[in-house]
């Protein structure tokens, strides 16, 4: 007998069940019914399917109050939403969406009893994010209807939608899916069958790093929460969001993923499986690694974790006049952040000439800021003033914080500090802002290793918010009292970490960036797909081959090969690609190609 699903994709889909309506199943019911389907809503509940119409109601009516709908509009929508507890009430339906918990268990008698109840041309989908789509296929009398369609949350607001397709999967079901998912305004992405897909693939794998992180008592969550969104741009911190998400569904999906992979980076964290065991599930709970309001609310509450809003015990040095070193952006922008906060700086460089271009450089910066009206032309002057341009490092004989932003290359460095112990005044605070390479090491490089921390600024310094405060274990306490409160007195947020490979944001970034490689090296799916799929369903400002491309992928794999180094963990090895690309001269936007090719200018 003929397969019922052809090459061809089927006609558009107008009946549609939901199986499931929790959050998501509810939230993809509201995203059909609005896009003009007629809707079956199918739960075991009764009371969970009459939560999720009066959840469908309130949407629908804050949608008309901001003016994203009619009255009618919203009439219809509701019109077409009808619920039932029985899965026969999915008979007539063209798609069944499963959008039930993650559980092979569940899913798959859930598969069984639809067998013997839709048409044979039905599509049966899976919103899993976890579970093999192809072990639920080959458990279906009709394996090749069977796929993903794994919607992100909250449904009516995030436009991607993972496609994914079994060995077994019929092209027909896949195109037609595709072509609803582009009729429902959302941007589908095609992958294969491996947990995670792209989007969770990627990101489950950094949130269990910064749940490590945390555990390891290497910095506070807030501190890591705050370091991700201000360091990398992204709308919540992987702390926060394991809770919006749910630490045990975290778990589960790392399970599965560690499941196929073996990758350690995969292993869940101890900590999640200790907050799940205690009911301690994230926002859902009221309580995971934040203290909620109420269970199911946003609202953070102080716990006896929560910093204490006195500041520091200990008082730091006073700070007047600092010391810049470098001539590169990074010095440029750090000098420019002190100026604006009314330090004098002295910005020195190899040669007084290369010093002068810096200060150039600044100059330029500020009338940009003048045109764009943030700064007066006044104020930019007085900036401007405030800055000693020098080719000698014994102009620093008298400032209180020396700050290094030259080469990333240890012994450059370490150079560096055994001049600065030499001419600095006894007090002054030397700082690195190295981000990857041991603070240590420059401050055994003096004679005052205690007066030596790292100041990790972000580029572009005067546009970056965040500041990484990294004390070795020979830092003094007012030297790190002092660098925090600089950092209140510039305007930047400062975050407390050890003093290890990548610190916060590159410890976590980089793994991340590597594993997207990596996918791109197995042809599991396209830099393009990837690109969209994190922006798209993970709210990053920029794709991880984006980003590379802009970083440099030398740098990257700089930064990767030291993280690899200290960890030793298999997982963090830089994927191949990335080693040859580089080994090609192919270091992104700075030579024209990288991932991708650009225009030279």
């Amino acid at each position: 007998m003929a397969t019922p699903l052809s090459d061809t994709p089927l006609s558009p889909l107008r009946t549609i069940a939901v199986v499931g309506l929790g959050t998501m199943g509810t939230g993809i019911a509201e995203v059909l019914a609005r896009a003009g389907r007629d809707v079956v809503g199918i739960d075991v509940s009764e009371a969970q399917a009459a939560t999720a119409v009066a959840a469908l109601e309130s949407s629908t009516a804050r949608a008309v109050e901001r003016g994203r709908l009619t009255a009618q509009e919203r009439a219809d929508a509701l019109a077409r939403v009808r619920t039932s507890t029985d899965l026969r009430a999915a008979a007539d339906a063209e798609l069944v969406i499963e959008v039930a918990p993650e559980s092979y268990e569940i899913k798959q008698q859930i598969f069984r009893e639809l067998d013997g109840i839709v048409r044979p041309e039905t599509i049966l989908a899976t919103g899993t994010n976890a579970l093999s789509v192809t072990r639920l296929a080959a458990d279906s009398a009709r394996p090749e209807r069977v796929l993903g369609l794994h919607f992100f949350n909250p449904a009516p607001a995030m436009k991607l939608v993972e496609v994914v397709s079994s060995v077994l999967t019929a092209p027909g079901a896949v195109s037609t899916v595709t072509n609803l998912a582009l009729d429902l305004g959302k941007e589908p992405v095609a992958v294969g069958d491996r947990p995670g897909f792209v989007a969770d693939g990627l990101l489950f794998g950094y949130l269990n790093q910064a749940a490590a992180m945390y555990e390891a008592n290497y910095a506070s969550r807030e501190d890591i929460d705050a370091a991700m969104r201000l360091g990398c741009g992204l709308p919540m911190g992987p702390l926060a969001l394991l809770d919006l998400i749910g630490v045990d569904t975290a778990r589960t999906v790392l399970e599965a993923m560690y499941a196929a992979s073996h990758d350690r980076l995969h292993a869940p964290a101890p900590i999640l499986r200790q907050l799940s065991e205690a009911g301690l599930t994230g926002r859902k709970a009221g309580r995971g690694f934040y203290t909620y309001e109420a269970p199911g609310s946003a609202v953070v509450v102080p716990d006896a974790l929560t910093p204490g809003a006195g500041g520091t015990e200990v008082p730091g040095r006073p700070v007047r006049a600092v010391g810049v070193a470098g001539s590169g952006t990074m010095a440029s922008g750090i000098a420019e952040v002190f100026a604006k906060a009314g330090y004098e700086v002295v910005l020195a460089a190899r040669s007084a000439e290369k010093a002068r271009t810096a200060k150039a450089r600044i100059g330029k910066s500020l009338a940009r800021s003048v045109d764009k009206g943030r700064l007066t032309a006044e104020a930019a002057a007085r900036t401007l003033d405030l800055i000693t341009p020098t080719g000698s490092y014994d102009d620093f004989a008298d400032v209180d914080l020396a700050v290094e932003a030259v080469a990333e290359d240890l012994e450059v460095k370490r150079q560096l500090f055994a001049t600065l112990d030499k001419v600095c005044k006894p007090g002054a605070v030397l700082a690195t802002t190295t981000s990857s390479l041991p603070v240590v090491a420059c401050a055994r490089a003096t004679s005052r290793p205690q007066d030596v921390i790292g100041m990790h600024f972000f580029n572009p310094a005067p546009a970056m918010k965040l500041v990484e405060v990294v004390r070795t274990v020979l830092t003094a306490d007012d030297v790190h009292a002092t660098v925090r409160e600089v950092c209140a007195e510039v305007r930047k947020h400062a975050v407390d970490c050890g003093d290890r490979a990548g610190f916060i944001v590159n410890a976590l970034l980089f793994p991340y960036l590597n594993n997207a490689v990596k996918m791109v090296q197995e042809h599991y799916a396209t830099l393009d797909d990837i690109d969209a799929a994190m922006k798209l369903g993970g709210g990053y400002p920029m794709g991880p081959f984006e980003l590379l491309d802009v970083v440099g992928l030398d740098v990257s794999l700089a930064i990767e090969k030291v993280l690899h180094r200290e960890f030793r963990d298999p997982g963090l090895a830089p994927a191949p690609l990335l080693e040859h690309l580089v080994a090609a001269g192919c270091l992104g936007r700075k030579t024209g190609r990288g991932f991708r090719e650009y225009a030279r200018r």
